[in-house]
């Protein structure tokens, strides 16, 4: 698997299909880009590249516990200096859940890298609210001041972090809890600003100025019900909505892979939709 060194951190990446216009997918939580290879094959089968990625702190990618700015803003960041390495500038911006957000955040910030999005599972509302800030960050600000470094190693989400990528496992045993701890902290003070917006981490009025084609296809989960799509839907000027054969559930989340059933239609729902606005521009 390809390694590219972004801003200082060792970053894994694999790109899909052998030509056309790209498109970048992230996927949701701290979770490697493996459960997105099959939704990019059959992307790629339109005629698409696809870029996927594990970020800092995801995937076999380094982690790297630094940085004043919010964690998917430092994503952002390194997201756009692997396209322009890669020559993957401009490209359609994709994810689900954390994805779909870091997906919007980048295009704030670099709009004219972005030729349209394509956000799937958007997140937001009380339960999501209530629950990512401990998942993401509560636990193991937790774990570290109470077992310092060796309870972070031996957490199964670190774990994974250090199997995937042995030198992982040496830099969190050197790394002083205490630094730890504070970055976590600022990080989750940063997410928790946006965790009560209706699409979590991003505010109405940055929905509202967002000017590429945008499509949306809700999430059927607590963390990412339907009606956070729909608002995104409704709050981002001039969107597409498109709505799986699917019903809400109450469980607070439906795994990824479990929606392999519909990644048909996503992907062709996908393609029709860059297709057409590659037509209208």
């Amino acid at each position: 698997m390809p390694v590219s060194t972004i801003r200082g951190v060792k970053i894994n990446w694999q790109i899909v299909g052998g030509d056309g216009p790209w498109v970048v997918m992230t996927t949701g939580g701290r979770r490697g880009h493996d459960e997105f290879i099959p939704l990019a094959e059959k992307i790629a089968a339109h005629g698409y590249r696809v870029l996927l990625h594990d970020r800092r702190n995801t995937g076999a990618s380094d982690i790297c516990i630094e940085g004043d700015e919010g964690e998917e803003v430092i994503w952002t960041r390194d997201m756009y200096e692997l396209m322009s390495e890669l020559g993957a500038l401009p490209a359609f911006m994709s994810g689900a859940s954390a994805g779909a957000r870091t997906s919007i955040l980048f295009y704030l910030r670099y709009p004219q890298a972005v030729h349209g999005l394509l956000l799937l599972r958007v997140t937001g509302g009380a339960f999501a609210a209530g629950r990512l800030p401990e998942i993401y960050y509560g636990q193991f600000i937790r774990a570290a001041r109470e077992g310092g470094m060796d309870a972070i190693c031996a957490m199964p989400e670190w774990k994974e972090r250090i199997a995937a990528n042995p030198a992982n496992g040496a830099y969190l045993k050197n790394l002083p809890a205490q630094q730890f701890i504070d970055v976590l902290s600022r990080w989750k003070a940063v997410f928790d600003t946006g965790i009560h917006y209706p699409v979590m981490g991003v505010t109405d009025e940055e929905l509202q100025s967002i000017k590429v084609p945008t499509l949306v296809i809700p999430g059927n989960d607590k963390v990412h019900s339907s009606v956070s799509g729909m608002t995104a839907h409704r709050l981002i000027p001039g969107s597409t909505l498109h709505r799986l054969p699917i019903e809400d559930q109450d469980v607070p989340l439906i795994p990824f892979p479990d929606w392999a059933p519909y990644e048909a239609e996503i992907a062709d729902a996908f393609a029709a939709f860059m297709k057409q606005t590659a037509v209208a521009s």
